[in-house]
């Protein structure tokens, strides 16, 4: 027999942060494995013996297979229980991060790099469902605020700690590191939380699993190979066009089936849909600035790799800061205000990195990553609660993993958008086809990394427009209802 709500709510309330925490060592390592790679890769392609475009392929096949899988492992969680379907992926992502270590080819990277991804899906897509569920609603605001904390934490933290592990351990380490800290966490994570309440009985949808994953795998696989061999190529265009095709196929199949991988109607909340398309954004802007910031203050500025470490950790420290004090204020006023705050500072931040230059200072630089990392945490605590607010409890299985698609989803655009645009803005300048930095050209990196951050800017304006519509219109509501009410 099933408990109830109320008997769970009771168990679990005076051990919900202990619950919290380990719900987001696992967000932590999932969103740290993404970006941390990115820095060993010269180390483990010459290792292994790789050329730097195969080795790519560690970093790629992670994000496509999170991409197309979470949205199952989400619906897979209401049928069977978040918290089980949370469980077995802690342990599938520890032994992926094992086997990782040991690989010695990349074809066996690649594997356990999938493996290690299955997992991490099966924690990203259930965690905000799991603490949805176990919080209160006026402390929900501050603890999902958290868990963008430790998900830009994660994203961000990636190249300067993966540079100290690197250069201290080795490139296993990076890897290796989850093992000890992920057993920790499972044995607490077996003790301590609750058993699933709420269930949903309902079918598998094979025929729009299938859909989805073709979808994402040809789209997003073209986009990432396109920034690679360039998108001339007709198989890239081929690949592309036809998963978009597959996209609304999947779409199709989805309005008609009667238990939907992806239930269409959760987007008819104008509410949900905005704040989705805004966390989309976010994430594109602020992986845009996380791709090029190494090579800026690298190549350009000059700075050693611990260096611009250290520089670069501002962005999460002020995030870490923020994120808290933003999400326990969205407990109190509107959330939508503060999201609508949070764009509008990081609208000033991105113009502001358009003004860096060769002989920019590091008190210059540094004003604008802390902005940064200040509007990502005014803007995604509040924005994670009104996601998962405004869904009915039966599917907040699937809305977080919505929330971790548009995540990862982000990330992968992101770094498509930012290296396509550089490098076609640097390909002009030169008058050549140009794939990586030139030697003594600083002048050709700043004006693709100018054009990008005007991009990601305009993007981040579209993401204001909308958000101050929806609070304007949710004004109104509240008035209209004041009024008949009175």
């Amino acid at each position: 027999m099933q408990p109830s709500v109320k008997e769970v709510n009771q168990e679990v309330h005076q051990r919900r942060w202990l619950i919290f925490t380990v719900l987001n060592i696992f967000t932590f390592m999932a969103t740290l494995d993404a970006s941390i790679v990115n820095i060993a890769l010269p180390t483990i392609s010459k290792q292994l013996g790789l050329a730097f475009a195969s080795s790519q392929w560690i970093v790629i096949s992670y994000l496509l297979t999170i991409c197309t899988v979470i949205l199952f492992f989400g619906k897979l969680g209401d049928m069977f229980g978040k918290i089980n379907v949370f469980k077995w992926g802690s342990i599938l992502f520890i032994i992926g991060s094992f086997l990782c270590g040991l690989s010695t080819s990349l074809s066996l990277l690649v594997i356990s790099r999938i493996i290690q991804a299955f997992g991490a899906a099966m924690t990203m897509a259930n965690s905000q469902g799991i603490v949805t569920e176990i919080f209160p609603v006026k402390e929900r605001g501050k603890a999902l605020g958290l868990i963008g904390t430790f998900v830009s934490l994660g994203s961000i933290t990636g190249p300067s700690l993966g540079g100290i592990i690197i250069s201290s351990l080795g490139w296993e380490y990076i890897f290796w590191i989850n093992i000890p800290i992920g057993f920790i966490a499972i044995a607490l994570a077996w003790k301590i939380l609750p058993k699933d309440v709420t269930i949903t009985k309902t079918k598998i949808d094979v025929a729009g699993s299938l859909l989805f994953s073709f979808a994402i795998i040809l789209s997003i696989g073209g986009l990432l190979l396109g920034q690679q061999y360039g998108y001339s190529n007709w198989y890239i265009i081929t690949s592309i066009i036809i998963g978009i095709l597959t996209f609304i196929s999947f779409i199709i199949v989805e309005y008609r089936k009667e238990s939907p991988m992806l239930e269409l109607s959760i987007f008819k909340n104008p509410l949900f849909s905005i704040s989705i398309f805004c966390a989309f954004i976010v994430f594109i802007a602020n992986f845009c600035f996380n791709i090029l910031s190494p090579f800026y203050t690298q190549d350009i500025l000059g700075m050693s790799a611990l260096h611009s470490g250290y520089i670069l950790m501002l962005f999460p420290i002020t995030m870490a800061i923020v994120a808290p004090l933003s999400g326990a204020l969205s407990d109190r006023i509107s959330g939508q205000a503060i999201t609508f705050a949070g764009l509008l500072v990081m609208i000033v931040a991105q113009i502001g990195l358009t003004f860096l230059h060769e002989g920019s200072t590091l008190t210059s630089l540094a004003l604008w990553i802390i902005m940064l990392g200040a509007s990502t945490g005014l803007f995604q605590s509040p924005n994670n609660s009104l996601i998962m607010s405004t869904v009915e409890r039966k599917q907040l299985g699937i809305a977080g993993s919505i929330n971790s698609l548009v995540r990862n989803l982000g990330m992968v655009v992101g770094i498509s958008v930012a290296t396509s645009i550089l490098f076609s803005v640097m390909s002009m300048k030169a008058g050549y086809r140009v794939t990586a930095l030139i030697p003594g050209r600083p002048d050709i990196f700043l004006s693709g990394m100018h054009v990008v951050f005007l991009v990601s800017s305009s993007l981040c304006f579209v993401g204001l427009l909308l958000t101050g519509w929806r609070y304007m219109t949710s004004r109104k509501v509240v008035a209209k209802k004041v009024r008949n009410a009175s």
